[in-house]
């Protein structure tokens, strides 16, 4: 059956099987048109089959030579044919081989007269190979890059349940002291030692100075302006060793005291820490604290004194006379200066530097009578 289908459907072999087929036709029409206008002359020779076609050309029939020379010798066609007759390869025995088994005829492939003397495909397993092998790799490049997607997918979600976990408690910590702020006391009373987080006397200057709450921590500020905006003060009562008086010769200065350090105990005057340490106790911290630059200046020029200078608290029965052994400038929060020393120990607070308030001066004074 004869194949239809157009050139560009055509295989590379297919197409070069088919040009050789052509080839072959148009050298037997050469040799045949060569024939019919006598370029190829017929020969005495014995019949000898012509590759190119399947007829046996048989010679014709000579006419008596003259006499004298034998019968059927014509030197002029003996040259000529010797000249045109083909030279016919001398058979060669054939190396014995085992014939392959035709090749399996795909359905809807050409099929061609001499299809049996095409040679059979050749396969490149060594190509073959090679495309699997650049396949494995692209493949498996593939997979390490959905891996690594995978990866940095987890560690993005972690990261956001983190973060969502920090907002969450956050949020939650908040909502809890903002409903804190709303169940009532029985006692209005500051239920914070404020000098427990930050030291006495901030505050910010001006001409309506207030108490500075940015020294306060953060997790502690509504509370703090909650409970301190109006405090109701309770002040302990006085006794016969409470301390009464601040006397400091070298500031020429004679200062009662409240106790407390408060917003509002300092605008009276000197402030003591109420943590329940009299002058004339053995052991303790007796501190205070004052304004440096508002309510009265008291504390301005607490920074003139020195080591070696003394100061006297009085109470009701004594006079307790303090040395300065050392002056320091710290933060605001660093609320370990008013802790116990050894022995009996006195402190006097103040911000610093004037007018400026973001920092502390502290003298440290030991009792010695």
């Amino acid at each position: 059956m004869r194949d239809k289908r157009p050139v560009d459907e055509l295989s590379v072999e297919e197409l070069e099987h088919i040009i050789a087929i052509k080839r072959r036709e148009e050298r037997q029409q050469s040799m045949k048109r060569m024939q019919r206008s006598g370029r190829v002359i017929e020969t005495v020779s014995p019949a000898i089959p012509d590759p190119t076609s399947a007829e046996i050309y048989e010679p014709e029939s000579i006419s008596p030579a003259p006499a004298g020379v034998p019968a059927g010798h014509d030197p002029v066609a003996a040259a000529l044919a010797a000249l045109t007759q083909p030279v016919m390869p001398q058979s060669v025995a054939a190396p014995t081989t085992t014939s392959a088994p035709p090749a399996p005829t795909v359905p809807g492939s050409p099929r061609f007269e001499d299809a049996a003397d095409r040679p059979a495909p050749i396969h490149r397993p060594g190509a073959v190979r090679q495309r699997r092998r650049v396949f494995d790799r692209l493949l498996l490049l593939v997979e390490v890059s959905a891996v690594l997607m995978i990866v940095v997918i987890a560690v993005n979600l972690v990261q956001a349940i983190g973060t969502l976990e920090k907002e969450t408690a956050s949020a939650q910590q908040l909502a809890d002291e903002n409903r804190r702020l709303t169940i009532p006391t029985v006692a209005p009373t500051p239920t914070i030692r404020l000098e427990n987080v930050v030291l006495p006397g901030g505050h910010i200057f001006g001409a309506n100075p207030q108490f500075n709450y940015n020294e306060v921590p953060e997790f502690l500020r509504a509370r703090v302006q909650s409970e301190w905006i109006q405090p109701v003060i309770s002040r302990p009562p006085q006794t016969s060793e409470t301390a009464l008086a601040l006397i400091v010769p070298k500031l020429n200065l004679n200062a009662t005291i409240v106790q407390g350090v408060d917003w509002e105990a300092l605008k009276q005057g000197v402030g003591q820490v109420t943590n329940g340490i009299n002058p004339g106790d053995d052991y303790g911290n007796v501190s205070m604290a004052a304004h440096n630059d508002i309510y009265g200046k008291l504390f301005q020029h607490l920074d003139e004194l020195a080591a070696g200078d003394s100061f006297q608290i009085q109470t009701r029965t004594n006079v307790y006379t303090y040395t300065i052994n050392s002056i320091q400038i710290v933060e605001p929060n660093k609320v370990d200066v008013l802790e116990p020393r050894e022995g009996a120990t006195a402190t006097l607070i103040s911000c610093y530097p004037y007018q400026v308030d973001d920092q502390r001066i502290v003298v440290f004074a030991d009792r010695i009578n």
